[in-house]
């Protein structure tokens, strides 16, 4: 690939390593997530403005901001998440129609997670199982770097979120299903 801008040279590329390594060590913690996945975010927004002939004029400060950007949505994420519920995270069921319908659910899960396109099913596989693996277990295992989980599992996951819209019904804002969806499942 050949660069766009004649100031962003392999070697500006490579004084900008440590700068964006210190950035991300210092904001990751914060934001709760690991340093290396925010590090590979930040690059890909790099190299996305330079394939839209857009180099930033000032490289340094530009990544400084982008650092912090994606903190921010990293914190905003996880603002969003949700705990597993009791009967997912393996807890003790009340009766057999629960027991079924878990067991539904779970099977409609892991169909969706075969049908996910290109290195997705390895991963949520992985990610699924019940030994729960560290990243590192999971990336020696799938051949790929270990900062390369994060926005893969990212992006499987919203593929996965994207599937599974139209097969399982959507929560009210307090997690109960609707009285209109409880047939439907």
């Amino acid at each position: 690939m050949t660069l766009p801008d004649p100031h962003l040279d392999p070697h500006l590329l490579r004084t900008l390593a440590p700068l964006l390594a210190a950035e991300s060590d210092a904001e990751a913690p914060a934001a709760g997530v690991e340093a290396g996945d925010l590090e590979q975010a930040v690059w890909l927004r790099l190299l996305e403005r330079l394939q839209d002939d857009e180099a930033p004029s000032r490289p340094a400060d530009w990544l400084r901001r982008a650092v912090r950007a994606e903190a921010r949505r990293a914190r905003r994420a996880a603002l969003r998440e949700r705990p597993y519920r009791a009967e997912e995270a393996g807890e003790p069921h009340d009766s057999p129609e629960s027991t079924a319908l878990t067991s539904e659910r779970r099977r409609a899960v892991r169909a969706a997670v075969r049908r996910t396109p290109g290195h997705c099913p390895r991963l949520l596989t992985a990610m699924l199982d019940p030994a729960d693996h560290t990243y590192r277990e999971i990336a020696g295992e799938l051949g790929i770097s270990q900062g390369s989980l994060g926005p893969m599992r990212s992006r499987c996951l919203g593929c996965l979120r994207r599937m599974l819209a139209s097969e399982v019904p959507a929560a009210t804002p307090r997690g109960r299903v609707r009285e209109t969806d409880r047939w439907t499942r």
